[in-house]
């Protein structure tokens, strides 16, 4: 069988439940990615390359269903003569031969498409917002998982971590919250050095807000350097030495950062002199803080608005709080128990995640609200909920336009609330840990 006959013969088996998504995720795409990576399906399969895609796509929403249950309910097996269930086995076998690598692939032309017009929709002074931020997801506990990922080490004789662990860098389009790139390794590979690979990515004319971690020499000069006037803007650590060079206006300078005499040793392509703008400011019941950034001009970038600008950069904290505790539901690990499958299963929940947020900024523009004004706990659950019915034969998924039509009438539902930035709560523990004793590898192994 050719390909173009095999997608042929998919589309005209994909449900109705899927269509809806297509809408979203060109099939065209799918083709590119597979074709891109060497992973088409020319041989007639009952699951072909192409639905299991749509399958990887499905086990990151429907956390609580079994992978053999998200392929029966959303029917991407083809049928055949003999009629009966895909086999474990089988779908086992056939995320193997689909691998990483088209996920990885997919991800990279979906954001490209939704997360890039999307930071353009929502500038600030002519300036596409980006943040970019670090995270860690547990994996399942299997060898080939430590070996490859590694873990953190608990100190002491208390061994290693419960669970193996993936290192993750996201760069988000702060005010949608699409992720527009990512990057993940194992463990002990640092976020400075994924981060250097996330910039090939910021699109001219743009901002990147990062915490104090990135105060990185060569790291944010290689951002400013990447492209045509993309900027930086970060926090001062406590040990950063500043020395003003003229002053700006109330709070805000000129000031020259001075490079250890490692890091001109590391990188002697450095400048001599790195410049930047240091603004003072001090939120009631807070210490002074300092904002740095490389938009040095005062009159066309206030101060006042860059130090409100700042605090935006809690946005992919909170887009990481989205996607591990509502998307994961705080489950232990992700699924996948080897290394190949859990690249696999981080791309398919990225895409998964980018597509729900894509229906939360459409009903934003209907409610000519921000896209952060919009319930994601609300919207998942619509979504989850539709690719559930998908159980009964033939229903489902396509009725989440209809669903979501019904629910765009009543927009009180999805809409928050204005954000109370004055609000604050102490960190406290409300629930004790347990008192029974860890279980580390070390202790599993001697059984």
């Amino acid at each position: 069988m050719e390909l173009g006959q095999a997608f042929e013969c998919v589309a005209e088996v994909l449900p109705e439940e899927l269509k809806r998504f297509q809408a979203h995720i060109d099939p065209v795409w799918i083709e590119e990615a597979l074709e891109a990576t060497g992973t088409a399906t020319v041989r007639r399969r009952r699951l072909p390359a192409e639905q299991v895609v749509w399958m990887v796509l499905g086990m990151g929403l429907l956390r609580d269903e079994a992978i053999d249950r998200v392929v029966d309910s959303l029917e991407l097996a083809l049928p055949t003569g003999r009629g009966g269930l895909v086999a474990r086995s089988a779908i086992a076998q056939a995320r193997q031969r689909l691998g990483a690598e088209p996920l990885a692939y997919l991800f990279a032309m979906t954001a490209a498409a939704w997360a890039a017009k999307s930071a353009d929709r929502h500038r600030w002074r002519g300036l596409a917002l980006y943040g970019a931020d670090g995270t860690t997801l547990r994996v399942a506990d299997t060898e080939d998982n430590r070996a490859a990922f590694g873990d953190q080490s608990a100190g002491g004789k208390r061994g290693s971590s419960g669970y193996p662990l993936v290192r993750v860098l996201g760069l988000m389009a702060l005010r949608s919250h699409q992720l527009s790139a990512l990057r993940f390794a194992d463990y002990r590979t640092g976020e400075v050095t994924l981060a250097q690979e996330l910039w090939r990515e910021l699109p001219d004319d743009s901002m990147t807000i990062l915490d104090r971690n990135f105060l990185v020499a060569h790291l944010l000069t290689s951002l400013a350097r990447s492209g045509s006037n993309r900027h930086w803007m970060t926090r001062a650590k406590s040990t950063t030495r500043l020395r003003t060079i003229r002053r700006l206006g109330r709070n805000d300078a000129l000031v020259e950062i001075e490079l250890s005499d490692q890091t001109r040793r590391l990188y002697p392509d450095l400048p001599a002199v790195w410049q930047a703008r240091a603004i003072t400011y001090q939120r009631k019941g807070f210490r002074p803080s300092v904002v740095l950034t490389s938009l040095l001009d005062a009159d066309q970038y206030p101060a006042a608005e860059l130090v409100e600008l700042y605090h935006e950069r809690w946005e992919i904290e909170l887009g990481y709080d989205e996607i591990k505790t509502h998307m994961l539901a705080r489950q232990e690990t992700i699924r996948s128990k080897a290394p190949e499958g859990v690249r696999q299963e981080i791309w398919g929940i990225a895409i998964a995640y980018n597509l729900v947020r894509l229906e939360m900024e459409r009903v934003a523009a209907e409610a000519k609200v921000a896209p952060t004004r919009i319930s994601f706990v609300y919207t998942l659950a619509l979504v989850c909920r539709e690719w559930q019915r998908a159980s009964a034969p033939r229903a489902a998924i396509g009725n989440i336009p209809r669903d979501l039509a019904t629910l765009r009438l009543n927009l009180k539902r999805l809409v928050l609330p204005p954000r109370r930035p004055d609000r604050s709560f102490p960190r406290a523990v409300k629930i004790k840990m347990s008192n029974y004793a860890r279980k580390r590898p070390e202790a599993q192994a001697a059984k």
